[in-house]
């Protein structure tokens, strides 16, 4: 398929608008540095005696961390999820923390995700199975999404994760989310309203059987629809419909697929740019 291939750079510079220290202060936990605090709760941390604007802040002991984030839920300076992440220093690091995820970009913490392209193999070409997000999403309510996808809380694998949003969110059973196939690891990092996202997204190609129908089965998803691979290839191409980052996830299956040409120009820096990503705030930088 021939395509201006341009226009899908413009998703990656979107996802990668992070720039540090900027009005941010470098976060250490421990030995480590780990974030960059949001100037919403720099007078707080201040309070805590854990440094300065200026000068940066410093947790010595990690456990402390989940705590912070309680107490600062509890004063309105973010609303809880009420779901823990794991917090790594660096990517290939284990974790030395934990705390609740709607902290995460205030700290300008990593956060790990995982997306799965909901594949289906017809006579007429390839198809991909997309979620509409339920209008009471508070992050991008009405976009479209993946047929799976969603964060790893704390203590879990991203694999394991996987199985797990694949039963919660599209009533896939173990023994067919199983099947699916890590093709590639994204990482990113761009400002939000919520704050800096340093995101690592974990990708899953999985093969679907044409007779299967997934399941809302959370309310997470208002709907389900299985386009041709062209449409979404256009969809992401000219429009913002998806979820900001699934259309990361979405130019890597192009790539793959030999939609957009890896061997091009443009096709050699967006790969690049998925990988390594191009903010200096990206996960592994």
């Amino acid at each position: 398929m021939s395509a201006d291939n341009a226009p899908f750079l413009r998703h990656l510079r979107q996802c990668n608008t992070a720039v540090v220290p900027g009005e941010r202060s470098p976060f250490t936990l421990g030995m480590h540095h780990a974030g960059w605090i949001d100037p919403v709760i720099a007078g707080r941390l201040e309070q805590e005696g854990l440094g300065s604007q200026d000068s940066g802040f410093t947790l010595t002991d990690p456990a402390a961390l989940e705590a912070l984030g309680e107490k600062l839920a509890k004063e309105g300076f973010y609303r809880s999820h009420h779901e823990l992440f794991d917090v790594f220093t660096a990517p290939e690091l284990a974790p030395v923390a934990r705390i609740d995820r709607g902290a995460l970009p205030l700290f300008g913490l990593l956060a790990s995700g995982v997306h799965m392209n909901g594949l289906v193999k017809k006579s007429d070409g390839l198809y991909l199975w997309t979620g509409r997000r339920a209008s009471n999403k508070r992050l991008d309510p009405g976009k479209l999404d993946h047929l799976v996808a969603g964060g790893v809380p704390a203590g879990h694998a991203p694999f394991a994760a996987l199985i797990k949003e694949a039963a919660e969110e599209a009533d896939i059973q173990e023994q067919l989310a199983v099947q699916a196939k890590e093709v590639s690891r994204i990482v990113y990092s761009l400002d939000r309203p919520e704050g800096l996202r340093r995101d690592i997204l974990y990708c899953y190609d999985l093969l679907l059987p044409e007779s299967f129908v997934p399941v809302a089965a959370d309310g997470e998803v208002e709907s389900f629809h299985l386009y041709p691979i062209e449409e979404v290839f256009a969809l992401v191409r000219d429009t913002d419909d998806f979820k900001f980052n699934v259309n990361l996830v979405l130019i890597d299956l192009f790539l793959r697929y030999g939609l957009i040409d890896p061997a091009s120009d443009t096709g050699r820096i967006l790969r690049d740019g998925l990988a390594e990503g191009l903010s200096p705030a990206s996960p592994g930088k």
